[in-house]
């Protein structure tokens, strides 16, 4: 997504970049005034993600867009592993050098939870929806192998679309609204990602002895309509984390960002504003 698509809506944007600690350069959109939030967006995605709840966030925090490497601003040093993503999340977190907020989805909100034991600016945490392994499947048998295959001929927009349809659950009507909106090309342009993370994803195994310390308020968000996965993952961290409470948004699936912004922005900013 452009700088101007980004911005659309009258939230002026800037530019930050950090180094991870292998020297790769993590990139982010900069953006509103107050205290320091850091947006790490899921598989398939870049900081463009964001736009639509981008304006309520920016007139209450200071918001620190990240793009993932492999996108946007940020490098990509090879080999990848999810490890690498982790420090990602620390180095900005800590390279802002103030208390910061940290709000995570889908596969970054499982490298945030993953990220926030060692990140030592971290003020509070949202996960929402992670994809964490629960005991049930999150990517069915054979998709891997398709989005590779589909990967290989070109069909990135292929790719994308699988992805959504057939590991993430969105509903048909969802996925042509998600066409529509302008992060779809930057879906597609990462779409060379999204194999990598899921075989990432699906290698992770959650100790909950790793979180059991982190001693900051986290919300956790879960659609109301969302896959059963979803909520036997966050309920595991709820489990772990001493100070993790479950906020259910009525009607929404993994997406809520674009289907209900305000709804979205609301839970976040209350949770955010105690």
């Amino acid at each position: 997504m452009t700088v101007a698509a980004f911005t659309s809506q009258s939230t002026k944007l800037f530019t930050s970049q950090f180094t991870s600690s292998d020297g790769t350069r993590i990139g982010c959109a900069k953006a509103g005034a107050g205290p320091a939030l850091v947006l790490v967006h899921g598989t398939a995605a870049d900081h463009g993600r964001w736009a639509p709840v981008l304006p309520a966030l920016g007139e209450r925090f200071t918001v620190y867009a990240a793009d993932r490497r492999g996108r946007g601003a940020s490098g990509d040093t090879p080999p990848y592993a999810m490890e690498r993503e982790l420090e990602d999340v620390a180095a900005v977190v800590d390279g802002i050098g103030e208390p910061v907020d940290l709000l995570g989805h889908s596969y970054g909100a499982l490298c945030a939870l993953a990220a926030a034991p060692r990140a030592k600016n971290l003020r509070r945490l949202v996960l929402y929806e992670p994809q964490l392994p629960s005991g049930q499947p999150i990517t069915p048998p054979g998709v891997l192998d398709r989005l590779q295959a589909l990967l290989d001929a070109g069909d990135r927009d292929g790719v994308v679309a699988t992805f959504m349809s057939e590991v993430v659950r969105v509903p048909a009507a969802q996925l042509e609204r998600l066409r529509g909106l302008p992060a779809w090309r930057a879906r597609v342009d990462a779409a060379a990602t999204i194999p990598r993370e899921l075989r990432a994803q699906d290698a992770y195994a959650f100790a909950a002895d790793s979180v059991r310390d982190l001693a900051v308020p986290v919300l956790l968000l879960l659609g109301g309509a969302s896959p059963p996965f979803f909520r036997a993952a966050l309920e595991r961290v709820q489990a772990a984390v001493p100070q993790a409470e479950l906020v259910v948004l009525p009607g929404q699936t993994h997406v809520a960002m674009d289907t209900a912004p305000d709804l979205f922005a609301r839970e976040v900013i209350a949770f955010l504003g105690r």
